[in-house]
């Protein structure tokens, strides 16, 4: 199919040509129906997002310059609304289209990670982690509740912070978990930096929640620290 498309003008009786982006977009598509999402890159992806907000428009370099500033297809959707603002070309409805795909992501993998018992699905429970928050470019502190048979009972942001610094009060956390009859916590916070090793504070912190938690039967499975670079278990590296 050539780029260039005929169309009549019922107007005037003449043949225009269409947009040349008009065949482009039906190719891209018919290669995602045919071999999926590995047959389409970060950018064409967000293309295929795009065409729905942006429906008279050649989308294809407003998607490049997406990628290229923020860094992936998960770190666009992810990105702050004030900053995707700042872009000749986004508006609401390109903003609400892009919210909308990473509240969808979040539900599918919060559904993955809560629909068996959470110890035994740990893969599930990172990525839900993973994709909730390793894109923030603001610190948040969310805690996963957990009742005897490890089934999760609620999954809370508790604080968010700085680009570096969430304060975390360990007696606010316990307190919180005897509201939910809990008996076992996850605890996870994300690095904006990327980097996803802990810093003294971060296990000194997690030591006091344990201390706190302990003597009223609590126990603290893990502290998951997540960021775009990957993950990182406390109780993996034995801090905890």
């Amino acid at each position: 199919m050539a780029d260039e498309q005929q169309t009549f003008d019922s107007a005037n009786g003449l043949a225009e040509a269409a947009p040349h982006y008009h065949g482009h977009r039906e190719r891209l598509r018919a290669r995602f129906r045919k071999a999926g999402e590995d047959a389409v890159s970060d950018y064409e992806l967000l293309e295929l997002v795009l065409f729905r907000a942006i429906p008279q428009r050649d989308v294809k370099p407003l998607a490049k310059d997406l990628v290229a500033r923020f860094g992936s297809f998960a770190e666009v959707m992810a990105a702050p609304r004030a900053r995707l603002k700042e872009i000749k070309g986004i508006g609401d409805a390109v903003i609400d289209e892009l919210k909308i795909i990473h509240a969808s992501a979040k539900r599918i993998t919060r559904g993955e990670a809560t629909k068996r018992t959470v110890l035994s699905s740990w893969a599930s429970v990172i990525d839900y982690c993973r994709t909730a928050m390793a894109y923030e470019d603001k610190e948040q502190f969310r805690l996963l509740f957990l009742d005897k048979r490890n089934q999760l009972i609620a999954d809370e942001v508790q604080q968010q912070g700085t680009v570096d610094h969430t304060p975390v009060y360990p007696r606010e956390v316990v307190k919180r978990a005897l509201e939910l009859s809990a008996t076992a916590l996850i605890l996870v916070h994300n690095h904006p930096s990327g980097d996803p090793t802990p810093s003294r504070a971060d296990i000194q912190m997690t030591q006091s929640i344990i201390e706190v938690a302990k003597p009223l039967g609590i126990a603290v499975h893990d502290h998951i620290i997540v960021g775009k670079d990957g993950h990182t278990s406390l109780k993996g590296m034995k801090l905890i």
